[in-house]
């Protein structure tokens, strides 16, 4: 497996879909989620944050059915009260990176982030963190502060 690229986010949009994509990996195959992404962009509206933020009740039924996206309720519900939470740390901040970037360090970073948002665990911190260009220390270094061994490329 190789690493996922790097984004420089231009907005909410881009953080809420770095993130959602984390949400949705949780306990997934990747080459899933992967295969299914355009289809979830689209039902999630290109990750615009306030819309999201407004789904209605029918709207959620009407994504639980949606072959398009990965059906799991409790995951699509994560990601709307994600969308709020991004809307209240940017009002609160200033901006959603002024809010990642108000920590002491890396550790206090993801222990926020696993507070506030749904389905971020420790591995969907980290690849959020990375992916949105945010330090962070090495994966094998991440790895090994947590006990576990790196995943290794597959051939």
């Amino acid at each position: 497996m190789e690493a996922p690229a790097k984004i420089q986010p231009k907005g909410l949009a881009d953080y809420l879909e770095v993130m959602s994509k984390a949400v949705l990996q949780t306990g997934m195959s990747w080459r899933v989620v992967n295969a299914k992404w355009p289809g979830i962009r689209e039902a999630f509206r290109g990750f615009d944050a306030q819309a999201i933020a407004d789904f209605t009740p029918d709207e959620l039924d009407a994504l639980t059915q949606d072959r398009r996206v990965i059906r799991n309720r409790r995951k699509i519900e994560a990601i709307v009260e994600n969308a709020r939470e991004l809307l209240a740390l940017e009002r609160q901040h200033g901006s959603f990176r002024g809010y990642l970037r108000s920590h002491d360090d890396f550790e206090a970073t993801v222990k926020d982030l696993r507070k506030r948002f749904r389905f971020l665990g420790d591995m969907g911190a980290y690849y959020f963190l990375w992916v949105v260009d945010e330090p962070v220390p090495s994966y094998e270094e991440w790895c090994a502060s947590r006990g576990r061994q790196p995943m290794t490329a597959r051939r």
